[in-house]
């Protein structure tokens, strides 16, 4: 029978980081009755040989100390202890069963295989388990369900399309609203150039009449002048006669004098 290593501290990266806080890990009391009965066992039956009924009755002997206060549960073939202060109360909740991340029992045989006892191979087995789940754990509460992920994506392909379609109707929208001002702005301008034409006309028309009504007067006044030129030409022409006549008469009555 192989000698049982002794306990060794587990390394601290194997343990859950809840009990990063302990320097050594705590063996239940009848983990520690069971493992003394057994170290015992295998001391006694290295100093003195014993009769296959001995043996018989000290691996009984052990065997029984190991389960007293716990009962034996077949786990993977392998027949581990368990306490029964770690019974679970009676529930009408389902248990669901714990899923293992590796192959426990080519574990424990590997454990074994490296000299460590079958508690020990267990134990550690355990620690290894309890650490694994809890790091899925601490990495499942930053993740989401793939159903969650899947109603969240076509949640925001549901909001990007209403939102494209919003964007489009705004977008139509203000394309109408754009092409009617413009349109009111080009039927605005249209109407005030032809007001502007009409205005420059009528200006323009009133100007001519008025350029023309002046011309008119102009040719009027011109004409008047005229004759009142040709009138008083007329008139000193008399005046320049007569007075011709009158020296010419006064002249002839000196020379007859």
């Amino acid at each position: 029978m192989a000698k049982p290593r002794p306990l060794t501290e587990i390394p601290r990266f194997l343990l859950p980081r809840l009990s990063w806080t302990s320097a050594t890990t705590q063996i239940n009391p009848p983990q520690r009755h069971a493992l003394r009965a057994i170290t015992q066992g295998s001391s006694i039956a290295q100093t003195r040989p014993f009769s296959s009924g001995q043996i018989a009755q000290n691996a009984t002997t052990a065997t029984a100390a190991t389960t007293s206060g716990r009962d034996a549960i077949r786990h993977n073939g392998v027949y581990v202890a368990a306490s029964r202060n770690a019974r679970r109360a009676f529930s009408t909740t389902i248990v669901r069963k714990k899923d293992h991340h590796f192959d426990t029992l080519k574990f424990v045989q590997r454990l074994r295989g490296e000299g460590f006892s079958e508690e020990q191979a267990v134990a550690m087995m355990r620690v290894l388990n309890d650490v694994i789940e809890e790091s899925i754990q601490n990495l499942t509460r930053t993740m989401v369900l793939k159903e969650d992920a899947e109603r969240s994506t076509y949640t925001q392909k549901v909001d990007f399309a209403k939102l494209r379609s919003e964007l489009s109707n705004a977008d139509s929208t203000e394309a109408q609203l754009t092409r009617s001002s413009h349109e009111r702005l080009t039927s605005d301008l249209a109407k005030l150039n032809s007001r502007l034409r009409d205005e420059i006309g009528r200006t323009q028309a009133s100007v001519r009449l008025d350029l023309n009504l002046e011309k008119g007067r102009i040719r009027e006044e011109a004409s008047t002048q005229e004759n009142r030129i040709k009138e008083t030409e007329a008139r000193i022409e008399q005046e320049v006669a007569s007075l011709r006549e009158r020296i010419e008469l006064s002249s002839s009555l000196r020379c007859s004098g």
